[in-house]
């Protein structure tokens, strides 16, 4: 076998690959002893969270109050640099206000779907908040393809606008599953850097292997970004409902997924948003009981381990 140029390895994916001598750091360990690891990763800070905006009994179109935002926040400040939100109106404007008052990075998301009046109303608010130095990372939609909402032109058009809109300095991105960024190169293209969601829960992985296969979807959106930098913008694991195929809810596989993602991004140097900081209970309607149990935090703020 003989090298091509045009196949020579960036200097991020020799990086990801000499990260891959270790993959299991839980492997024989008890329950205690997770928790103890579990304790100690969260103590020491984690690169990125997704905030969860809603108490129980809220959900998406309820207005929320900036206080209930610092106070979820103040609990999130001593654990993470970044704060990832999803949304730009109905009180998620907040976010990264308070974020930034609190000295924590922000990746600030538009909430992109089927409702074009309400678009605009997340694209406008979400070039304010980057006008107004509150955005670090703009991201315009989340799975927007995944689900179907609008064409593939009409989002880039949205990414297009957001650019020209906003400071030169902050990245533009667009938030999607892995294969996505493989499957258009030509969105892959328009981004300044690469958010991806990996999820082995959700393609019915195994525990013992979900880490691996977490690794070879970052590995694929690696490929594809051609250089350019890969955020992982999702991935977590639940702590209680129904199986999935092999992939199964527990206490137990919600601590080793969370240690091992969170050891080996740190030992990668991969910044990784997890998800999410808190239970939300609204989220079993989208995803079925398994949406309510996602949480570091349960829903009443209570650190879960």
């Amino acid at each position: 076998m003989s090298y091509r140029k045009e196949n020579l390895l960036t200097e991020e994916y020799k990086k990801f690959l000499a990260s891959l001598d270790e993959h299991n750091h839980t492997k024989g360990l008890s329950r205690n002893e997770l928790v103890k690891l579990f304790r100690k990763i969260v103590k020491g800070g984690m690169s990125g969270l997704c905030f969860s905006m809603y108490e129980d009994g809220q959900q998406p179109g309820d207005n929320i109050t900036e206080a209930q935002v610092m106070r979820r926040m103040k609990i999130l400040k001593p654990h993470t640099k970044w704060i990832r939100s999803f949304s730009c109106i109905e009180g998620n404007e907040f976010v990264p206000k308070v974020a930034k008052e609190l000295g924590i990075k922000t990746l600030v998301g538009a909430w992109i779907g089927d409702d074009r009046e309400k678009n605009r109303q997340e694209l406008d608010a979400l070039i304010d908040l980057a006008n107004k130095g509150l955005v670090d990372i703009a991201a315009v939609g989340n799975e927007v393809l995944y689900r179907n909402d609008i064409p593939l032109e009409e989002l880039k058009e949205h990414i297009r606008e957001v650019r020209a809109a906003i400071p030169a300095e902050i990245p533009v991105s667009y938030v999607d599953a892995y294969y996505e960024f493989s499957v258009h190169p030509d969105l892959t293209e328009l981004c300044d850097v690469i958010l991806t969601n990996c999820y082995p829960f959700w393609e019915s992985c195994h525990i013992d292997y979900a880490l691996a296969h977490m690794q070879q979807m970052y590995g694929q959106v690696l490929q594809a970004a051609k250089g350019k930098k890969v955020i992982i913008s999702e991935t977590g694991w639940p702590s209680k409902g129904e199986n999935l195929g092999a992939a199964q809810p527990s206490d137990e596989n919600f601590l080793k997924y969370f240690i091992n993602t969170q050891l080996w991004c740190q030992k990668a140097d991969i910044d990784c948003f997890y998800f999410s900081s808190f239970d939300e209970s609204w989220k079993v309607g989208d995803e079925g009981d398994v949406g309510a149990y996602w949480g570091i935090w349960d829903k009443d703020e209570k650190l879960k381990y």
